[in-house]
């Protein structure tokens, strides 16, 4: 069973697609997104493709990716029909495909998100956020996009110096840049800042999500982070590993609480400006998420020490909890608590599992 035929994953489909937006500037119009394959990429797509099923947006998806197979597996639903369209690309090289005129609004969701790529390709890590982001601006001026959206990350507050509960977007933490593992949080900020430049050297719309750690069933099963490890040892029917004290205390969402952030800020939010996806009901420590997914499947935690690869990836952020009042400001309300989305996450790759 593909995800997109899962009921429950169908239900969360309808519930984001039912919210108020103004889903008019959607209508008849085109899309690119890169990281159509990903977490948060590939909900996106699902809802817009539900959109065009059930009440007629008729708008184009234009995914760009570097692998085919994968992209033709994972959309087999739609990859066939007039409203999607899959172009091979890498965006760390110029883009100049001529059958990509004519986008109105720009994505780029594409990233190494997750330790392991962090450790083992951090140069591929700095470019896809500074050089993929770059090759994007420089194609939505050139095809007159009406906005582009930069997917950015918590990881750009760095280290919580203790002088706030949580990051406002306006909050400066401190990163060391002088070490491999800066090279996401980095390229981040410089890739946000890229966004500046453009908007206000070549006009460009540009507005800026900034998402918290994100889970649910759309996720890679080659994703190392340590929530998306508990989840695929809970499916597993194994005990739950835990690689640390846990006692990191972090922002989580739910996967469609956060494209329902992403469309949100697409489509109301102010040019220029970044805006935190995240709800203060899914701030949870690391220990606590650990035994919270193990007593949903009735298994318990164990500790185990990293290796080397594993430590070198892991952010040295102990606390990341983000204000999500900004968002609320224009509209956006989260659906899912950490519990509830847990609970889901399971109950849905639980289901797929058993069909395969």
């Amino acid at each position: 069973m593909n995800v997109f035929e899962n009921k429950q994953y169908q239900e969360d489909l309808a519930l984001i697609s039912a919210i108020e937006l103004p889903w008019e500037k959607l209508y008849n119009r085109s899309i690119l997104i890169s990281g159509a394959s990903g977490l948060i990429g590939s909900f996106l797509v699902d809802v817009i493709m539900y959109k065009n099923q059930k009440e007629g947006l008729n708008c184009t998806i234009n995914a760009l990716g570097r692998d085919e197979r994968k992209v033709r597996e994972r959309f087999a639903y739609c990859y066939n029909t007039d409203p999607f369209n899959f172009y091979a690309c890498d965006i760390n090289e110029p883009i100049f495909n001529k059958k990509l005129g004519g986008i109105d609004y720009v994505l780029h969701l594409a990233s190494n998100t997750h330790p392991f790529q962090y450790s083992t390709d951090p140069i591929g890590t700095i470019t896809t956020n500074i050089i993929g982001i770059k090759n994007l601006l420089d194609f939505a001026v050139d095809c007159k996009a009406k906005r582009m959206v930069f997917a950015s990350s918590n990881e750009i507050y760095g280290e919580n110096r203790g002088d706030v509960e949580v990051f406002e977007e306006d909050y400066c933490g401190y990163i060391d840049c002088n070490t491999m593992r800066a090279g996401y949080p980095e390229s981040k900020r410089c890739g946000e800042a890229l966004c500046q430049a453009y908007l206000h050297q070549k006009g460009l719309d540009i507005v800026i999500p900034r998402f918290t750690r994100s889970y649910g069933p759309t996720m890679l099963m080659s994703d190392t982070k340590a929530i998306s490890q508990f989840f695929k040892k809970a499916i597993a029917g194994e005990d739950i590993t835990l690689k640390s004290a846990g006692n990191q205390y972090y922002s989580y969402t739910y996967v469609a609480d956060a494209v329902s952030g992403l469309l949100t800020v697409l489509l109301k939010g102010k040019t220029g400006n970044a805006y935190n996806i995240a709800d203060e009901t899914s701030d949870i420590r690391l220990k606590d998420l650990s035994a919270l997914i193990a007593k949903t499947v009735g298994k318990s935690v164990i500790f185990k020490e990293p290796d080397d690869i594993e430590k070198a990836g892991y952010s040295v952020a102990t606390k990341a909890r983000l204000s999500g009042a900004k968002v609320r400001e224009i509209g956006w309300l989260p659906r899912y608590d950490i519990e509830s989305g847990i609970k889901r996450t399971v109950q849905i790759l639980k289901e797929i599992q058993k069909s395969v």
